[in-house]
């Protein structure tokens, strides 16, 4: 794990001047990995918590949070149980807080410029069947990223004045009119108004959703929409 936290360049994450610290994160990492009980763990967690990949007393976090999620799950799935009860803290404490002006998001292996905190939820659901087996805790987790839900359109058909887009929904689309942006091709549009029309059977995430006064043109099977709210958090 040391050798998969070596192996990024911290200090080319971009993050807010006199704020993130790249060499808290890699020295937080180191220890929160090795740390063997409560008094490491918390220390680890400090540097982390302060400069590392967030800010815990003013509720920013860094781009590197989203670099640093899939090692601290690794961390609470290998290491100590007090080191994984501090990765648990951080993942909670990244995914809510926000971002400064200029490091809102993280450019994804598409292309994609996903907002920080639907970058790290991605990250959470992949591990969901571990941290729903850590029990109440473990279960906030995906349940707190299911809100920053993603959907990937598969095929769009017209219905009326609007449009039927059928695709893949990751994470949790609740009832009411939403606005989402809609990223293709390192492009992003605002669509002002969706709905859920279908919601995904249990065992499938297929959805379909209702996008208001759009054309299926406007729509290319590929395209993926986020919740308009989380790019527009910021610190």
């Amino acid at each position: 794990m040391l050798d998969e936290i070596d192996a990024v360049d911290w200090a080319s994450i971009p993050g807010p001047p006199n704020w993130y610290d790249p060499d808290r994160a890699v020295r937080g990492l180191h220890d929160l990995a090795e740390a063997t009980n409560l008094v490491q763990a918390a220390g680890a967690g400090s540097c982390l918590a302060n400069g590392g990949i967030v800010h815990g007393h003013s509720a920013a976090v860094f781009p590197a949070a989203v670099v640093a999620a899939p090692l601290l799950l690794d961390i609470a799935q290998q290491g100590h149980p007090r080191a994984r009860d501090t990765a648990l803290g951080l993942l909670d404490e990244a995914l809510s807080c926000y971002p400064h002006a200029g490091y809102t998001r993280v450019v994804a292996a598409d292309g994609t410029a996903v907002p920080i905190c639907c970058a790290i939820a991605h990250h959470l659901r992949a591990r969901t069947d571990f941290l729903v087996g850590l029990g109440k805790r473990g279960r906030s987790l995906p349940a707190d990223a299911g809100t920053h839900w993603r959907f990937e359109i598969r095929e769009c058909v017209a219905d009326g004045g609007d449009t039927a887009a059928f695709g893949i929904l990751a994470g949790c689309l609740p009832g009411g009119v939403h606005a989402a942006e809609m990223h293709l091709a390192g492009a992003i549009t605002v669509l002002s108004e969706l709905t859920l029309e279908y919601p995904p059977e249990e065992g499938s995430h297929e959805a379909c959703l209702r996008v208001i006064a759009r054309d299926p043109g406007e729509l290319p099977p590929g395209a993926l929409l986020f919740p308009a709210e989380c790019g527009d958090r910021v610190h």
